[in-house]
């Protein structure tokens, strides 16, 4: 299997583009949380070692890289939108939205965007193009992988122990039989993405 390499991020700056970001986002399927979008510019001189999808990583690898990417980038940004406007925009436009407030947020200015996925959202603050698998393809759209999955993770532990009866920590908001059991027993609470169809009643 390969690893996600600097190639197309060379060939851009060897274009003329100084800044290159990776945007990617974590969170577009779980029942709760929010959707998060984080945008990396990585420092060519200082690539992290190791870096891959976050999905074919173990929690321990992406918590180990999550702290090094944000030591060694040159900028990186998270953005996360709530439940509520998940359910008043859907999950498509949410992700969007996320991603734009990653790149808006980034201490440097991108010149140039690498985003996972088929699409490109309107209203960049740069151009960019969109990398079907990106996150197992671009370095930089793998570490923007990790800091939105690690990141997301990260506030569901603490929201799991803000509300125990659904174990938020355990399954990360994701519709597990556990989770699903924990709505019926408890109903849905104000992380729970209400347009979503197991949330809808307040059961699956």
């Amino acid at each position: 299997m390969t690893k996600p390499d600097y190639l197309r991020e060379n060939a851009l700056k060897l274009s003329g583009l100084r800044h290159v970001a990776g945007v990617d986002e974590a969170g577009r399927g779980p029942l709760a949380g929010p959707v998060a979008a984080a945008a990396v510019i990585l420092d060519p001189a200082r690539l992290p070692a190791g870096l891959d999808d976050s999905k074919r990583m173990s929690e321990a690898a992406r918590e180990a890289l999550h702290d090094i990417i944000m030591r060694d980038a040159l900028a990186v940004s998270l953005a996360l939108v709530p439940p509520a406007t998940i359910d008043e925009i859907n999950i498509l436009q949410a992700t969007f939205l996320a991603m734009r407030r990653a790149l808006a947020a980034l201490a440097i200015q991108p010149d140039h965007a690498l985003i996972d996925g088929r699409d490109v959202p309107m209203g960049l603050v740069c151009p960019a193009e969109a990398i079907i698998g990106g996150d197992g393809l671009s370095a930089s759209i793998a570490a923007a992988s990790i800091i939105a999955k690690v990141s997301r993770d990260r506030l569901m532990r603490r929201l799991g122990a803000a509300c125990p009866a659904y174990a938020f920590e355990v399954h990360k908001g994701y519709g597990t039989v556990l989770h699903r059991k924990a709505i019926v027993e408890h109903g849905v609470s104000g992380h729970h993405r209400r347009s979503f169809a197991p949330c809808k009643n307040g059961t699956p």
